[in-house]
């Protein structure tokens, strides 16, 4: 008795492996072989010509100026900050910059503050605009009207006392940086452009080599990685998000103006070296027009943020590197060295994310957890209604009640809340797996013990499933003995409660199949 049900869950687990194995696609990247090697440690920029009125941070006085930038339908703040001389006034013929901001909200007031500071304090004028958030959701996102809402604050910057119009950049970071080559190319007089902590790969693709890196820095098992190309990969649910493919190569190899690329070392969520190995070549495609120099800051983060003074600031040369580049142009355009900086090192490449096949659209994921969740309160619910009625109306009914089979009411009851049980596991481990790897931190008790959690319930369940197979197939034997016993379910309350059941489970089995729940190294 007890083999049978041991051999019954083993075919179980086995089929539910099988099941998650060729429901969707497999993780395996690629990893990187031919690491790109900086030429020095020194991040200075070289090409400064002899004699050149290049300033140092902090040699001037900052004056900040809130402005108003109208735009198609809109208008947005911004904080202007202009470099002042010893006399107090305004420094004339200076170089500007206009900062396009990150991925979610940003105020003028508080994005940027440190760099556009430290810039103006060295003589670069500098425009932090507002980002528009009238058009800019979670689910949809326009790269290329974003670029045309950011072009107006290089048309005021350029009106402003004391710049040089034919000296103003664009500064972009993070996902501003799929902006700013749009900016470019469609406005060539754009002098030069700054690409901070810059993905170049599409955003899917930077989406899941980002998750690969946390999870691997958070130190979870091999098998939840299966789960990166079956979230990221699939149509999430409710549609939108179409930016998640936007491609920026053709817009950088229209490049025409001098490039400078950054990226902190200690920064796990970008691929260092393929992007600076992409916009060298994307740059370089219509001929040597976009020259690029790239800067590798060691221990720096995403925001080329390091630990000083007990909190986050700017690398201490990051600042006057980006400065002297700006300042000494044309000369340290194409300066060598080209890369420079700390060693980067990119442990897998960013490529295409594999799209699951039949469960590739996110509402059909989600349909199968509600509707699972449904059917399985759905029948214990219609069965308890009827049983309230039948007493209370039906009293001297002569009717049978609805029964079960021996044994299998609490067969399926096991089932049933097994497998919801393991799906809130899966959901509440995968969101402590998150909130650790955004944290970068590590807890081996949680990572690894977590998911111990969760594969015994799902074994668990699966056991129970083969009480239920184990009950059905016994009380069938029974009736064909002539045994006086229910054969399955007698009465459609009960009828209904096996079948919802035995439904709704499979939903929820199969959709933890999918995740991973069950691999056995297939």
């Amino acid at each position: 008795m007890v083999f049978r049900t041991i051999a019954t869950t083993a075919a179980i687990l086995v089929g539910l492996a099988l099941t998650g194995a060729v429901a969707g696609p497999q993780w395996d990247p690629v990893p990187v072989t031919d690491h790109l090697v900086p030429a020095t440690d020194d991040t200075s920029i070289g090409g400064v010509a002899p004699g050149a009125d290049i300033g140092e941070v902090g040699e001037f006085e900052v004056r900040e100026t809130a402005v108003t930038i109208p735009l198609d339908g809109t208008v947005v703040g911004g904080l202007l900050r202009q470099p002042l001389g010893d006399d107090g006034g305004l420094l004339a013929d200076r170089p500007g910059v206009v900062y396009v901001h990150g991925a979610g909200t940003g105020k003028s007031t508080e994005a940027f503050t440190e760099s556009a500071t430290a810039l103006a304090s060295a003589g670069v004028v500098t425009l932090v605009p507002d980002k528009r958030l009238d058009t800019y959701t979670t689910r949809d996102r326009d790269y290329v009207a974003m670029a045309a809402d950011y072009q107006h604050s290089v048309d005021l910057l350029r009106t402003i006392d004391g710049v040089d119009p034919e000296q103003v950049g664009v500064y972009g970071e993070s996902e501003g940086t799929w902006i700013v080559p749009v900016m470019q190319a469609q406005d060539p007089t754009i002098a030069y452009t700054v690409l901070v902590s810059a993905p170049v790969v599409p955003p899917r693709q930077q989406a899941a080599f980002a998750v690969d890196s946390y999870l691997r820095n958070t130190g979870v098992p091999q098998q939840v990685f299966r789960a990166i190309p079956r979230a990221v990969g699939m149509q999430l649910p409710g549609g939108g998000f179409e930016y998640a493919d936007f491609d920026v190569r053709p817009w950088l190899e229209q490049q025409t103006a001098p490039v400078l690329v950054v990226y902190g070392t200690a920064d796990p969520s970008m691929p260092v070296e393929q992007g600076a190995r992409q916009v060298i070549a994307d740059t370089a495609v219509n001929g040597d027009d976009a020259p690029v120099t790239v800067r590798y800051y060691a221990g720096a983060n995403h925001g080329i943020n390091v630990p000083l003074d007990g909190g986050m600031h700017l690398h201490p040369d990051f600042a006057r590197d980006v400065a002297t580049w700006i300042q000494g142009m044309p000369g340290t355009a194409d300066a060598p060295p080209r890369v420079a900086g700390d060693t980067p090192n990119q442990l897998y490449v960013a490529s295409a994310v594999p799209q699951p096949r039949w469960w590739g659209n996110g509402d059909i994921v989600v349909g199968a957890v509600i509707a699972g969740a449904g059917l399985l309160l759905v029948g214990p619910l219609v069965w308890g209604v009827h049983a309230l009625v039948r007493r209370a109306v039906l009293r001297r009914s002569s009717f049978a009640a609805p029964r079960l089979a021996r044994g299998l009411r609490s067969s399926l009851l096991g089932l049933g809340v097994g497998s919801v049980a393991t799906m809130v596991a899966l959901v509440v481990y995968l969101l402590a797996v998150a909130r650790l790897a955004l944290d970068y931190q590590r807890d081996d008790l949680v990572v690894q013990g977590g998911w111990i959690v969760v594969r015994l319930l799902g074994v668990a369940t699966a056991v129970a499933a083969a009480l239920v197979i184990r009950r059905v197939a016994d009380a069938r034997a029974e009736r064909r003995a002539g045994g006086d016993v229910v054969v399955v379910a007698r009465g459609w309350p009960a009828v209904l409660t096996f079948w919802c059941t035995l439904a709704g489970s499979l939903a929820l089995l199969g959709t933890l199949a999918y995740w991973g729940v069950y691999q056995l190294g297939i």
